[in-house]
């Protein structure tokens, strides 16, 4: 079988990381790179000397077979039409559009003319998330009760986007598909301490028709780097610490339960205290296995699991945080 060959559009801080894994993998090879910085595309020729290096998004296009999108968020939604208008199976960074009108036009039109767009939600590939996502369907946690996650740093301070639409998109896309639903309520809060009107500080909160809470801190003004997302079943609890090197979950054995028959309020319920377990969770990285993925997808051998479809609902859920935000913090309904 040929190699698929993949080309990039934006190849900055995060699309670099695409460019290095492309060009490592066995059933692609990295055909172009379209960036504006020449100074950028000057160094990755001579990284990649057998690769085209372009400024021209239409020059790139005749070159290859699918296009991975991590350029500047504006730009998402304008570049994945053009891939689809080409025939070109495409992988859109997050977030996939920063409207949802924009989104659902993608969506729609990569349905009208049956063409794979993913989005790049890079944590549905991370091997421990896939795991929780298998303890929560099988029920071994018990009916999940809510969730709460913090994606937080003293970090890279950004002007063109708030931690909402920076970070927010992980945990958003994380909780739809560990949940397998989306929320009916969406309610936000924060502040631009550095920045007015670009909120560095964010802290959002979800509510599904299920009864599942989940709220999660987001911000790039804080002395911890955590990457961390705590599930509460009612029989079992989960913790994913994303920067433990080694031991990424940690399933406790806890609860409360209540016994179908008691004489006294204080006896109706009770604590139980259980093992601690720690599975073995691959060394796998997920931007490879996302790519490895894309490549199936393209290839039409592997149905995507981060759809355009799913695209949109992160960018609703974005987009009514936004509302909120704007509004001190008032609830929107979805």
């Amino acid at each position: 079988m040929t190699r698929l060959r993949v080309g990039v559009i934006g190849a900055g801080a995060w699309g670099r990381n695409h460019v290095r894994t492309v060009a490592g993998m066995a059933d692609a090879e990295l055909a172009g790179v379209c960036d504006v910085d020449p100074k950028l595309r000057e160094r990755l020729t001579r990284q990649y000397p057998s690769a085209l290096m372009t400024a021209d998004v239409a020059e790139l296009m005749p070159r290859v077979d699918a296009v991975i999108v991590a350029s500047p968020a504006a730009t998402h939604a304008e570049l994945a039409m053009r891939c689809i208008e080409a025939g070109k199976p495409c992988l859109v960074e997050k977030p996939f559009a920063l409207a949802a009108a924009d989104a659902e036009r993608v969506a729609r039109c990569a349905a009208e003319r049956n063409v794979p767009v993913l989005a790049g939600h890079l944590l549905l590939f991370h091997p421990a998330v896939e795991r929780l996502r298998t303890l929560v369907a099988s029920g071994d946690l018990g009916r999940i009760l809510y969730l709460y996650g913090m994606r937080v740093n003293l970090g890279q301070v950004r002007a063109d986007e708030n931690a909402l639409w920076s970070f927010g998109p992980h945990d958003v896309s994380v909780a739809l598909y560990l949940l397998g639903e989306r929320p009916v309520l969406v309610a936000a809060q924060g502040h631009g301490y550095l920045r007015p009107q670009v909120e560095d500080v964010v802290f959002l909160t979800m509510r599904f028709a299920s009864g599942v809470l989940a709220h999660v801190h987001l911000s790039w003004l804080d002395p911890y780097k955590e990457r961390k997302l705590t599930v509460v079943g009612e029989r079992k609890m989960v913790v994913f610490d994303d920067m433990e090197p080694r031991e990424k979950l940690r399933i406790f054995d806890k609860g409360v339960e209540r016994p179908p028959e008691y004489g006294s309020y204080g006896e109706s319920l009770t604590i139980r205290e259980g093992d601690i377990f720690i599975p073995k969770i691959p060394n796998v990285e997920p931007l490879a296995a996302e790519l490895a993925h894309f490549v199936r997808v393209a290839r039409g051998t592997e149905a995507p699991r981060a759809t355009a479809a799913d695209g949109v609902a992160v960018v609703h859920v974005l987009e009514a945080a936004t509302r909120s935000l704007a509004g001190g913090g008032s609830p929107v309904t979805l």
